[in-house]
């Protein structure tokens, strides 16, 4: 059994993605898992959080049911009622949109203007509320968007719920591992005509999670003491 517990556990670290962030508010931490398979913009995320670029910034966009939207640098100096959602870097990061990764509830996604290729801000980005669709609305939203759903996809949708009319033009890299009744207190914050909540609500940090221990190495220490 426990032969059987230490390969499962190898099997589970082989398949988990690499970069874990760990957003603090006031409300508590929102923990984000950060997909292999989007390298430009969790790269990008990841080297933001080491340079603490999100301390101090505000969720400046909530919108109930829908999602939270944060991290324009404009935000962490303004002054109450100030439209927000125009700062930026000055560039942006290329789309990694594919059909794996979708609007799921939690789902962490990429700010972007209207831009014919896609690319997003290299600092703004998004947590999914979301909420729930019947099979109709789907199918509905599929006809429109030439979007088609796997049965999984649809299932969340349906269950879980999430933004399925995002899918396929805005770029998602992550997902929520802890906190996601921290989303839905963010979002159900009073707001202004622009969505900005009436009071603010900073991240006072955004770090990157390290692992205190390679679960590899763990279950290799652990067979050197049985031996």
């Amino acid at each position: 059994m426990i032969l059987l517990a230490a390969v499962a556990a190898i099997s589970h670290g082989a398949i988990a993605q690499k970069n874990k962030v760990k957003i603090e508010t006031e409300y508590g931490n929102i923990v984000l898992m950060l997909y292999d398979n989007t390298p430009l913009n969790t790269n990008n995320m990841v080297k933001m959080a080491n340079e603490h670029f999100y301390d101090s910034t505000l969720f400046h966009r909530c919108i109930p049911q829908f999602m939270i939207q944060g991290g324009d640098p404009d935000s962490k100096q303004a002054k109450p009622g100030q439209s927000l959602g125009n700062g930026g870097l000055g560039t942006t990061i290329p789309a990694e949109i594919n059909d794996v990764n979708y609007h799921k509830r939690g789902a962490l996604g990429v700010a972007r203007e209207q831009t014919p290729d896609k690319s997003g801000s290299a600092c703004q980005f998004y947590i999914v509320a979301g909420k729930t669709f019947t099979d109709a609305e789907l199918d509905n939203m599929s006809k429109r968007t030439g979007r088609n759903y796997t049965p999984e996809q649809r299932e969340v949708y349906k269950t879980v719920g999430g933004t399925p009319h995002l899918d396929g033009n805005y770029t998602v890299f992550g997902e929520v591992l802890e906190g996601q009744e921290i989303i839905d207190k963010i979002a159900n914050e009073p707001r202004d005509a622009n969505d900005r909540p009436n009071k603010d609500i900073r991240m006072v940090s955004v770090r990157v999670v390290e692992e205190k221990k390679n679960i590899i190495s763990s279950v290799k220490g652990f067979f050197k003491k049985k031996s």
